[in-house]
């Protein structure tokens, strides 16, 4: 039962976690406009991973897509690159956990396939997870930096100074979607260890038979290594010799054999 409700949880945690991320990737408000020096202002800008927008006061919004890729910088399409890697990773995992759920039969597979598709799936969230926190705090470490240098130039007096930009709302977004996203993989990888089937300690149990390494063969009597031990032979109408068994106990012949 816990690793059953250890697998569902995982399952449910981690598409939470792939859906914060595609929702997070198509957002436009990555990074937001700055106005802490001027909080009444006509237009408002943010900026997305694939537009940039601008919302004027009276509430129309326009915005513009990126129409070029190389004259962006290398950190921001690396960026677009790990969140698209989480994206396709944690949509691959949830196929492949979907059908490893153990609550889910299908043909006769067992337990421990579903096992190897838990784990793989746990994989696949976890690396989803960090591709996405990744490319959320990449993205951050490079607001930070710009946010810097124009408020340096801003005290330096320097004129025509760029707006200053902020985190975003899908920054956060982000990480709390790439936590979901680990901790989920973390759960498939817990249940995978429950799913796997407890082999038996004992698989076979040996017997021997007692005597000092003596082989018993049927047909005539014949001792093998070890020591020979005497052999007594009886002359009688209907009389043979005693066999051993296995047991090292001595068989006689029936009443049959004397007739």
């Amino acid at each position: 039962m816990s690793t059953t409700l250890c697998q569902v949880m995982g399952f449910i945690v981690s598409s939470l976690g792939v859906a914060g991320c595609i929702v997070s990737t198509v957002m436009d408000m990555w990074s937001t406009q700055d106005l802490y020096d001027n909080p009444v202002t006509a237009v408002f800008q943010y900026q997305g991973l694939w537009r940039s927008c601008v919302r004027q006061s009276s509430g129309f919004t326009e915005c513009r897509p990126y129409f070029t890729i190389l004259g962006l910088p290398a950190m921001f399409q690396a960026v677009r690159a790990l969140m698209i890697v989480g994206i396709v990773l944690g949509i691959l995992g949830l196929l492949v956990c979907i059908f490893a759920l153990k609550c889910i039969r299908i043909g006769s597979m067992e337990d421990t396939a579903k096992a190897n598709m838990t784990l793989t799936s746990g994989i696949m969230f976890i690396v989803a997870g960090l591709c996405a926190i990744t490319g959320v705090s990449v993205f951050a470490n490079m607001l930070v930096t710009n946010f810097w240098m124009s408020t340096a130039n801003m005290y330096q007096g320097m004129q025509n100074i760029q707006n200053r930009y902020t985190f975003g709302s899908a920054l956060f977004v982000g990480w709390v979607a790439g936590g979901l996203a680990l901790v989920g993989g973390i759960l498939m990888c817990l249940a995978c260890r429950g799913l796997i089937p407890e082999e038996s300690r004992y698989k076979a149990v040996s017997y021997n038979a007692s005597g000092r390494n003596i082989s018993y063969r049927t047909g005539p009597y014949k001792v093998g290594s070890g020591y020979e031990p005497e052999t007594k032979t009886r002359k009688g109408a209907g009389y043979e010799e005693a066999a051993r068994s296995e047991d090292g106990r001595r068989s006689y012949p029936s009443k049959y054999d004397y007739v």
